[in-house]
């Protein structure tokens, strides 16, 4: 009996190391989700009914989750991927804070639409983006201002838009994919309607608003659709 006992607990103990050494091995491979229950370090993002988890800027992960954008700068390189900017740090890399100016071909997959002077911003982690038609992306840019550089705490209302578009994936696409099948939307249903959303007014005259905004929504969900989205 005595020996059975201490060959049972050995064999609970070496259970319970490899368990633990499991745990300590996924905790340093990349940041793979947007819950409170994610191995690094994380922060909640409430700010404009962001509502999304990420990674504390600092934390160290193994690898870029997904299928990450690369930015080779002077200064040194930059990964994008789901919103979150990496840089290389050792055999790892490091969250870090998104680099001003840089151009980005997809906003993150959470992002809150907010206006200041007239102007639309997009926002996820501490984070704001604006269009650039010229470069056909969205810019990294400073967090808006008024005229003595004193950050705008309070957002103004947008333009009436009509009814928020919900969207829901049918074929378990990923977020980077979600984002990226809605930007492609948008860009289609603009170029056949002219109306575009994310300008005042929808970059139409006030007579032609309403028709225009219902045949921009139409051509989203039909683009949608026609992507595997249930829209509504």
């Amino acid at each position: 009996m005595k020996n059975t006992s201490s060959t049972w607990i050995g064999a609970c103990g070496a259970v319970l190391a490899m368990t633990l050494a499991a745990g300590s091995a996924l905790a340093q491979e990349g940041f793979r989700g947007a819950g409170p229950r994610m191995g690094p370090p994380q922060h909640m993002d409430g700010r404009y009914g962001n509502n999304h988890f990420y990674p504390n800027r600092g934390v160290v992960v193994g690898a870029v989750p997904g299928r990450p954008f690369v930015f080779n700068r002077p200064g040194g390189s930059f990964y994008y991927s789901g919103g979150i900017w990496y840089a290389p740090r050792g055999p790892g890399f490091v969250v870090v804070a998104a680099p001003i100016g840089l151009f980005v071909p997809v906003l993150p997959p959470y992002y809150a639409t907010v206006w200041f002077g007239g102007v639309p911003y997009y926002y996820a982690d501490d984070t704001y983006y604006t269009w650039d038609a010229s470069q056909n992306g969205y810019q990294v840019v400073a967090p808006p201002g008024d005229p003595n550089g004193a950050a705008m705490d309070a957002p103004q209302p947008p333009p009436p838009q009509g009814d928020q578009m919900y969207i829901y994936p049918q074929n378990g696409q990923s977020a980077e994919q979600q984002a990226s099948d809605k930007y492609e939307c948008h860009k289609w249903a603009s170029s056949q309607t002219g109306f575009d959303p994310t300008q005042p007014g929808g970059a139409v005259s006030p007579d032609q608003l309403d028709a225009r905004r219902a045949d921009y929504r139409r051509a989203m969900i039909a683009c949608l659709e026609g992507r595997g989205y249930s829209a509504r």
